[in-house]
């Protein structure tokens, strides 16, 4: 590398090591230990390597990067503001203040340049696989030899905590298996974890677990910018599969007393230690100091990388002319294609009764598949049982991303954070699914395509304790009030074919995640449930039984126990009751009518409010007041016979009218 270039990207480092110390000493918050060993990284890619265009930072085939390492978040943001993306100076002192556009960890949308909402960690890992896999999918789509729209890679920056944990190892197996030759993950290796050195908890040979995986692995000296060039230029001329680079650095480099320790990672340096880190790197005092040669330096930069651009713009021009199917397809994908017609079309889907949720599931996606190019989607190990695979498309393999189905093996941590990624691309629509009860390994990626969100779709089957034989350890109790909890998660537990078609209009429409929650055992088809999408699952509450006087029962149910409670009320009736039930398959949706839907459905004197369903009463109180009867389970099941269940918790037409007449 020239000299004068490895001199200015010294002064880049400086300025990332000074903006990152001032910023978290002046929130008094915050982790300056990576940003500033990891500093001579973000001047070389930000300064020499990264193919994109600050001042447009969704262009299409950029080189994406991940920061998993989310806690170093301060060494993103002095890289973004240095290089031109939208992000002031202004905001980088306001790091982890009240709607400032430096939060602690970085979320996508709030903040320019930020890929994917990463914080816990591992799952930025995944969210770059994701991406990686979306990136060859979209190649193996569209690209032409002529036309080579799609190359760009995806680098992901790791510490030695998302290396510990399990997520970024099942992610990085699955991106071994399918080879994945534009994703690069930079392992930021200064073994120190907030705990202390990691020597007391981690000593695995990294370098020889992701050899093992599959992986090409290249280690270099985080300080040696010569280094840096050769192998990252070797990686972008002859990539055949994932890399790891391992970085070798010195957290809080340039602390005179906090750097190589765990003193450096979690808190901020203090006032003294910071004037003595920036003497002794040869910094200005001055806070938030940036040199004019370093602006100057990026400036001079931008109009090359908007020339990117705009000579891949041209090239998708002559693409679109050339390839007018194709380009119909893309557009299709990037608006996320939803036809006018598509309640319609799936209502005349023929779905045979009685059925299972998971069967009229998929049923819809085989014609979903059909008609929706971006759809593509998954399973931890479960296609067969889950039923989630797209019969008329092949399965993604290392030999094919033509496929639309992908097998995550069982994986579904990584399942869920891959998802993410592929939706963060903006061109698919993913949907993933596994067993209710597994949803538990998923949670916290969960979380995250809530808190963004990302628009993800998951398919949870076997809900309940009435899969029967394989036991409690499989049947779901807590799940459904755990993610109802979840802000901006969609839960919808349909009761029939019915409702599984609108649970999928619903999840389609709703930008962000959705959890449909299917049941394994037939379910029939019911009558009452045969109305229009805008009159029921759009409201997330129904009336499917209207009482004939004012009403001495209200039940409220989901799912496989909505016929039961309309048994029930047949029951009620018999013996002079007036009743009515309601489907509830949307709490979410319920709570965004205005009042006076709401108060149709729950409102006023409704007599003894009784709550039926196969999980945890948690959550039903709201609607069926504290004197409420929740017929629920409160306890785990056992491994029997679905119907055995039914006796044993409770769940039958004569156990339940026993017990309201009781209350009566």
């Amino acid at each position: 590398m020239d000299e004068d270039l490895k001199k200015q990207l010294a002064k880049v480092a400086g300025t990332i090591r000074g903006l990152s110390m001032d910023a978290v000493q002046k929130a008094d918050s915050g982790h300056p230990g990576m940003p500033m060993g990891c500093a001579e990284l973000g001047a070389f890619l930000y300064g020499v390597h990264l193919r994109h265009n600050p001042k447009h930072s969704r262009w299409m085939n950029r080189d994406r990067l991940v920061l998993s390492a989310g806690h170093g978040s301060m060494w993103l943001y002095s890289c973004l503001h240095l290089s031109g993306f939208k992000l002031s100076l202004d905001e980088i002192k306001q790091f982890r203040q009240l709607h400032s556009k430096t939060p602690g960890h970085p979320e996508f949308g709030m903040t320019d340049g930020v890929e994917a909402t990463t914080g816990p960690l591992g799952q930025g890992v995944g969210n770059a696989v994701g991406m990686a896999l979306g990136m060859k999918l979209l190649a193996a789509r569209f690209n032409r030899e002529e036309y080579p729209l799609f190359t760009g890679k995806v680098f992901c920056i790791a510490g030695d905590g998302c290396m510990m944990e399990g997520v970024s190892s099942e992610a990085s197996s699955f991106a071994g298996h399918l080879k994945l030759d534009n994703l690069v993950l930079i392992y930021d290796s200064n073994h120190i974890c907030l705990d202390g050195p990691t020597s007391e908890c981690f000593s695995e040979d990294t370098k020889g677990r992701y050899k093992a995986y599959g992986w090409d692995v290249y280690d270099i000296d985080g300080y040696d910018f010569d280094g840096m060039e050769m192998t990252f230029n070797e990686i972008r001329r002859k990539q055949e599969r994932p890399v790891l680079v391992v970085l070798r650095t010195v957290i809080g480099k340039g602390s005179p007393h906090k750097a190589g320790s765990a003193k450096a990672h979690g808190s901020p340096l203090g006032p003294e230690e910071v004037l003595a880190s920036k003497e002794a790197l040869g910094l200005p005092k001055e806070e938030f100091y940036v040199p004019q040669s370093v602006r100057s330096f990026f400036e001079q930069k931008l109009p090359k990388e908007a020339a990117l651009e705009a000579e891949w713009n041209d090239l998708f021009r002559r693409w679109s002319v050339n390839h007018p199917d194709l380009a119909a397809e893309f557009q299709k994908m990037q608006s996320r294609f939803l036809p006018a017609d598509l309640e319609e079309t799936l209502k005349k889907v023929e779905i045979k009764s009685p059925i299972g949720g998971r069967a009229a599931s998929q049923a819809v996606l085989q014609i979903l598949g059909s008609i929706l190019p971006q759809l593509l989607g998954g399973s931890a190990d479960l296609s067969c049982s889950d039923l989630t695979m797209m019969k008329s498309f092949p399965i993604v393999t290392s030999d094919n991303f033509q496929g639309r189905n992908i097998k995550y093996g069982v994986r579904e941590f990584a399942m869920s954070t891959i998802s993410s990624g592929l939706s963060l691309l903006g061109m698919f629509q993913p949907y993933c699914g596994t067993f209710f009860t597994f949803s538990d390994y998923m949670r916290n990626a969960i979380r995250l395509a809530a808190l963004t969100p990302y628009h993800v779709i998951y398919q949870f089957t076997h809900d309940s304790i009435f899969l029967g034989e394989d036991g409690p350890t499989h049947q779901s109790i807590e799940q459904l009030a755990s993610l109802r909890a979840m802000p901006n998660l969609h839960v919808i537990r349909p009761a029939d074919a019915h409702e599984v078609r609108h649970a999928w209009i619903s999840a389609l429409r709703y930008q962000g995640p959705t959890a449909i929650v299917l049941s394994r055992q037939p379910l029939p088809e019911l009558s009452q449930t045969n109305v229009s999408f805008e009159h029921g699952m759009a409201r997330g509450a129904y009336i499917v039984k209207k009482e004939k006087r004012k009403p001495d029962f209200t039940l409220f149910s989901t799912g496989s126990e909505l016929s039961l409670a309309l048994d029930v009320a047949e029951r009620l009736e018999q013996m002079g009751k007036s009743v009515r039930v309601v489907s509830m398959p949307a709490w979410a949706l319920f709570e965004k009518q205005d009042d006076s839907y709401k108060h149709l459905i729950t409102g006023g004197d409704l007599g003894t409010r009784v709550a039926i369903e196969a999980g945890s009463e948690f959550g039903w109180h709201k609607y069926i007041g504290m004197d409420g009867v929740a017929i629920c389970m409160e306890r785990f099941g056992h491994s029997a016979p679905a119907a055995d269940l039914a006796q044993e918790f409770g769940f039958t037409v004569d156990a339940i009218v026993e017990r309201l007449m009781c209350k009566k």
